[in-house]
């Protein structure tokens, strides 16, 4: 048996632990073999050149040419990456809703000739759509991102459709806005013609926003419902009537602490119509999500938490609305309780839906339901249905 310079060669150490070596075995594998064990020059001993490969032998632990393999399962990891939402989101949801339903309060009081609600609410319009856009372009960081998602239109896209949604209703509220900026100035010089302008566009102006209104209110429910986290997308029918129930009771309480209350009775009247409408579709969604087993989400935690606050919020404010019309500090804390509940709202549906994304349990039990309805469909022949 031949020897080199490399045999004496000995890796860096890890550690301080001993193992002794089996003499005895040595010995008898070497006689088997009919070889015999040749000292090498050096601190190493015979047999040891193999050792800090295989760990067969030596007298202390040498480190490994490769280190030994560890394996994890990916039990118990997203099988849907949860989209990097925080506040923000939420914030752009509600500030968003209040805009859109704002823009329809505000052509139905151009409408019966309610100048302080319509000067109210048309303030209150341009004011949530512009912290709507703040919210929506801190969200994505840059500016230019914003830019860049309006140079193509995408039907198939929500976000493509709701910046333009966005975008058109702006426009419109700018315009509506500023007709009702200039009647508070003096009407001279430049401001009387600038006055011309507005009234000759006016008309057109306030229709826009209104058309624009309610899809500003619901667009935000079905970007939700178009992704693939199960409790969005599980409740893809009954989120635009939660959303633009919210909406409107958001809208209708802010209208109720900014406008007097013998001036406020249309909005009261859509708030309390938002509270049903918030509340049936919340419990139509709650249910739906039961059936399916996926409720916790929406019940339990943080999420869960908030939706009941703000649903105990919505209940409480639409009894108060009922009396606000003989008391202006019971429409004050209503018109704040409603839009507090509809704040809470948007945050908890936006929580419960990426938690159900974190958890793949309520991934896989929808599909597997799935299956079994296609299975019992008779649909058994396509690449989606597998064999049992």
């Amino acid at each position: 048996m031949t020897t080199s310079p490399f045999d004496s060669y000995r890796p860096p150490e890890e550690g301080g632990r001993r193992r002794r070596r089996d003499r005895a075995s040595l010995r008898g594998a070497h006689a088997e073999r009919g070889t015999h064990s040749v000292a090498p020059q050096g601190p190493r001993r015979a047999g040891t050149a193999r050792s800090w490969l295989t760990r067969e032998g030596g007298g202390r632990r040498e480190a490994p040419a490769v280190p030994d393999a560890e394996f994890s399962s990916y039990y118990g990891q997203p099988i849907v990456k949860p989209v990097p939402w925080d506040h923000k989101i939420s914030a752009y949801l509600f500030v968003g809703g209040i805009a859109g339903v704002s823009g329809i309060v505000q052509a139905g009081a151009a409408a019966t000739g309610n100048s302080v609600l319509q000067r109210n609410s048309r303030l209150t319009a341009m004011a949530a759509v512009g912290l709507s856009g703040i919210a929506l372009v801190a969200d994505l960081g840059r500016p230019e991102r914003f830019l860049n998602m309006m140079r193509t239109v995408k039907l198939t896209s929500p976000m493509s459709v709701g910046t333009w949604i966005l975008s058109a209703y702006a426009g419109f509220a700018g315009i509506t806005t500023g007709a009702e900026v200039l009647r508070l100035l003096p009407a001279r010089g430049p401001v009387t013609a600038l006055i011309r302008v507005t009234d000759a566009v006016g008309t057109p102006s306030t229709i826009g926003q209104a058309a624009f209104g309610a899809p500003l209110a619901a667009y935000t429910a079905v970007l939700l419902a178009d992704t693939a986290h199960p409790v969005w997308h599980e409740s893809r029918r009954d989120l635009p009537f939660v959303f633009v129930g919210s909406a409107a009771l958001a809208a209708g309480g802010v209208q109720m602490v900014l406008t007097p209350t013998a001036l406020a009775g249309p909005v009261r009247r859509l708030a309390l119509l938002g509270v049903g409408a918030e509340l049936l579709a919340m419990h139509r969604l709650e249910e739906h999500l039961t059936g399916l087993g996926i409720d916790e989400p929406v019940r339990t935690g943080t999420a869960g938490g908030r939706l009941r606050l703000a649903r105990a919020l919505a209940i409480g404010g639409g009894l108060g609305t009922l009396l606000a019309g003989r008391s202006r500090i019971v429409a004050v804390a209503s018109g704040a309780a409603l839009a507090a509940a509809s704040a809470l709202t948007r945050m908890g549906i936006v929580e419960a839906g990426i938690e159900s994304a974190k958890d793949p349990r309520y991934t896989v039990r929808v599909q597997r339901d799935r299956l079994e309805r296609r299975r019992g469909d008779g649909v058994v022949d396509d690449s989606i249905v597998t064999v049992r």
